[in-house]
């Protein structure tokens, strides 16, 4: 698509839902191939591209040309969703089914008495 028809079809789709369909299908295949290389799981990717298009949609109006071909913005919304993905998931570790902490491991009440008394003690030192 030219540059031309391409600026043209986004300043539609600020007001057109089915110029944005238009771009939807345009785009869609090229996202989603980007965003699974990005996270390798078709689900994910599929998740993603999603995302992608709803924050396009709802945010169309504040896209305005800069030289730069409509993709590499939908290229940026997805980097910008899957980093909010991978952000999530810090600190989560997936246990196979079945699995628990080693054994003689402090049960977490256990643990929560621990604290609570060290804190105590450290108070009353202080």
């Amino acid at each position: 698509m030219p540059d031309f028809e391409e600026r043209e079809l986004v300043e539609r789709a600020k007001e057109d839902p089915d110029a944005f369909g238009a771009l939807y299908d345009r785009y869609f295949p090229q996202i989603y191939r980007f965003a699974y290389s990005r996270v390798r799981d078709q689900s994910l990717a599929e998740d993603v591209t999603s995302e992608v298009f709803f924050k396009a949609l709802r945010n169309i109006k504040r896209y305005t040309y800069s030289g730069h071909p409509f993709s590499s913005w939908l290229y940026q919304i997805t980097l910008n969703a899957v980093a909010d993905h991978y952000r999530g998931q810090h600190g989560e570790v997936e246990l196979e089914e079945g699995a628990s902490l080693p054994s003689g491991a402090p049960s977490v009440d256990d643990e929560v008495v621990r604290r609570d008394r060290s804190r105590r003690v450290w108070s009353a030192i202080d």
